[in-house]
């Protein structure tokens, strides 16, 4: 049997309940996804604790890192939401490969960086890179997992990111920096792993021989927003994501210039908000397959805005800061991955799936890390850099009020029983 058969025999197996399942295929399937997201996480989140050595040598301010983060950001939303739709009519395997050559090779670039304009075009054409991968990556995640696993794998796949992008991420800069000549050599050695996992996408992702989309539907651009919880899952992820990006970005110079943390109490204070987003990623979208989607969102960021207080009164104490950060990143890491998995995934039919999550992870994205970074960065260049946790504060409080009275609790009904999608 070919690998497309046996991908097709799964999904068929799966509907009518046989006990047939290449669990093989799954597993090197979702851990190629996770260290495929893993890298998007480091290459674009290991910037921000070469921050301030990069700043001296190139004259960056806090407003020219808002710029830097936001244009990234807004290329990847942007990205995001067109690579959702490609993926539906054309399968996500081609999408993958691309863009992991592609981020991988512009990362090592921004190693070349000489100043701000560089920066902010090379960053840019890697959110539109990194954009594409992220829809994709769900959507195989998805396809490769049996049905009654798909919360948990995507939960696998999705707390890659912060597990190795903020987790790690601070560590292996610190790390690099003190054995490297300069900042520059970090960007191009972090670039190498991801060339290494294009190819294993290559070799080991099969493309079902029917894609979620037949290749001669149209299916309306729009389409997911005729569904209620869609909508708010979009408004929900410009909070969310405003929070955690505002707090990724400036956390780092907020530490060490605010606070007055050296560099290596820095690296170790920021990994928390990787490793609770780590442990987050899995453990509360598991609480929402027992207590329900709504209730557990809205429990966590309540939890949320109280860990947010605590770290705006913990000062230079370093285990109170590391212990707010890693409880932020832990909820809020854990809600998105509702959000963009289970809630999504459930609110629309299959046909769509792709093109609602790229909307809701595109436009959370343009608005949640780009915008919001960019206000947070004149913010703090205006008020002072210790503004960023009260910008933090207010998204997570915005996103209660969007939670309470906008989502819908899903029912396992809901996209089984959604209307067809048609042109």
């Amino acid at each position: 049997m070919t690998g497309e058969a046996k991908i097709q025999t799964q999904k068929t197996t799966a509907e009518t309940g046989e006990n047939t399942w290449d669990r093989g295929y799954e597993i090197r399937a979702i851990a190629l996804m996770s260290v495929g997201f893993g890298l998007v996480g480091l290459d674009r989140f290991i910037i921000y604790p070469l921050f301030p050595v990069m700043a001296e040598d190139l004259g960056l301010t806090y407003q020219h890192l808002g710029l830097i983060s936001g244009v990234l950001a807004l290329t990847w939303g942007l990205s995001s939401v067109f690579a959702g739709s490609l993926s539906d009519r054309f399968g996500a395997k081609r999408i993958l490969i691309v863009s992991t050559i592609a981020f991988s090779f512009l990362v090592g670039l921004s190693g070349l960086a000489v100043g701000l304009i560089s920066l902010l075009i090379i960053r840019g054409l890697m959110g539109i890179a990194e954009g594409g991968f992220v829809p994709a990556s769900i959507v195989a995640t998805i396809d490769a997992s049996k049905p009654t696993r798909i919360g948990m794998n995507v939960g696998i796949q999705q707390m890659a990111a912060p597990l190795i992008g903020l987790g790690f991420g601070p560590l292996i800069a610190v790390g690099l920096l003190a054995v490297l000549p300069g900042w520059e050599w970090v960007f191009v050695l972090v670039a190498l792993p991801g060339l290494v996992l294009a190819y294993m996408l290559h070799r080991v992702i099969k493309t079902p021989p029917a894609t979620r989309s037949p290749r001669g539907d149209k299916i309306p651009f729009l389409a997911p927003f005729k569904h209620r919880n869609i909508v708010f899952a979009v408004l929900g992820m410009f909070c969310f994501f405003s929070c955690l990006n505002v707090l990724s970005t400036f956390m780092p110079s907020y530490l060490t210039d605010h606070v007055k943390l050296p560099i290596g109490q820095m690296g170790a204070v920021l990994s928390a908000l990787g490793v609770g987003g780590f442990i987050g990623m899995v453990i509360v979208p598991a609480f929402s397959d027992r207590f329900g989607r709504k209730r557990v969102i809205l429990i966590a960021l309540v939890v949320e805005i109280a860990a947010l207080f605590a770290a705006m009164n913990a000062g230079a104490n370093v285990p109170i800061l590391a212990i707010s950060l890693f409880v932020v990143s832990f909820l809020n890491s854990g809600v998105v991955a509702i959000t963009v998995g289970p809630l999504v995934n459930e609110a629309v039919p299959p046909a769509i799936a792709a093109t609602a999550t790229g909307f809701v992870v595109g436009l959370g994205e343009v608005f949640g890390g780009a915008v919001a970074p960019e206000i947070a960065g004149a913010a703090a260049q205006t008020m002072g850099i210790d503004i960023i946790l009260k910008i933090a504060l207010v998204a997570a409080i915005l996103g209660v009020l969007v939670v309470a009275f906008g989502i819908k609790e899903p029912s396992a009904t809901d996209a089984s029983t959604a209307e067809p999608v048609s042109a």
